[in-house]
């Protein structure tokens, strides 16, 4: 179990043995500090005042995002608190105890919400289909009702780049859209606004940073398991580009926030019915003399 660490501790992590891990350590510190904090800033994610609800589901993403968040707690120029939500969803073996321990000694303000979605879940999910899209649908209702219970204004969920980047061509290759996952959204009833703080993060970074971390990873056994998801096919390819292409998946995310409506083909979003050449000055030949 990870303890308490003081800000102070933050910059000197006693569990990362040897100078240059600690160099490496700090330095992907930073890196993400500065990418989230770069987050913020472009798209406006938290101001002044904000509750933010923190889900916590006990993996490397959501432990790095609360991290991260509290350390712009304490250095950003605007005040806002963090409230760290997780839900308890019934599965077989969770460990229920490890959460509220980690945050206590954090000092971290929390709440578990328990709910059976399990059962819910394995009912309605056809034979050898996967159990996300419904888990991921009843989940995020608990969430977006408990955050209006609590006032919170901010839901932050902790999708990084990759997910990004891999939901984009799961849309692209399945479902005929180009859509992927927006760094800030409104919620259909208004409700809600979603923000996602590790959006310019790569999965290997925070992966490489929950590791030092030594975060109590908790896995998703509902899902976990569930072979040939068609998501990992796409972790593969972006793995494999990484490896082959390096920036490729960068150069990618970096294509959805510079969009050109009109070299695309929805008409929802560019006029191109009433596109007409410029009107042409027609000259006329010299009268003769």
């Amino acid at each position: 179990m990870s303890t308490a660490k003081s800000s102070t501790a933050e910059m000197f992590d006693p569990s990362i043995e040897g100078r240059k891990e600690r160099y490496d350590f700090n330095k992907l510190q930073k890196k993400l500090r500065r990418l989230v904090g770069q987050a913020v800033v472009d798209y406006n994610l938290i101001e002044d005042g904000d509750l933010v609800m923190v889900c916590l589901s006990g993996g490397k993403d959501s432990y790095t995002m609360l991290d991260m968040l509290r350390s712009l707690q304490r250095n950003a120029p605007v005040r806002f608190e963090l409230l760290a939500v997780n839900l308890d969803q019934k599965q077989p073996g969770f460990p229920e105890h490890v959460l509220p321990a980690y945050l206590s000694e954090l000092g971290v303000a929390y709440d578990i919400l328990e709910e059976d979605t399990y059962s819910v879940v394995r009912e309605k999910t056809p034979e050898g289909k996967t159990t996300c899209p419904i888990c991921s649908r009843l989940r995020r209702g608990i969430l977006y009702s408990h955050a209006v219970k609590r006032g919170a204004n901010k839901i932050a969920l902790g999708h990084h780049l990759d997910d990004v980047v891999e939901t984009l061509f799961l849309n692209l290759f399945h479902g005929g859209r180009m859509k992927a996952m927006p760094p800030k959204l409104k919620s259909d009833d208004g409700r809600n606004v979603v923000i996602r703080p590790l959006y310019y993060a790569r999965e290997r970074d925070v992966e490489r940073f929950a590791e030092s971390r030594g975060y109590p990873i908790i896995p998703c056994n509902l899902c976990g398991s569930q072979e040939n998801l068609q998501r990992q096919a796409i972790k593969g390819m972006l793995r494999a580009w990484d490896k082959e292409q390096p920036g490729r998946v960068e150069n990618i995310a970096r294509g959805l926030r510079n969009v050109a409506t009109s070299h695309l083909g929805d008409t929802n979003l560019f006029d191109f019915a009433s596109l007409r050449a410029d009107e042409l000055i027609r000259l006329l030949p010299a009268e003769s003399v």
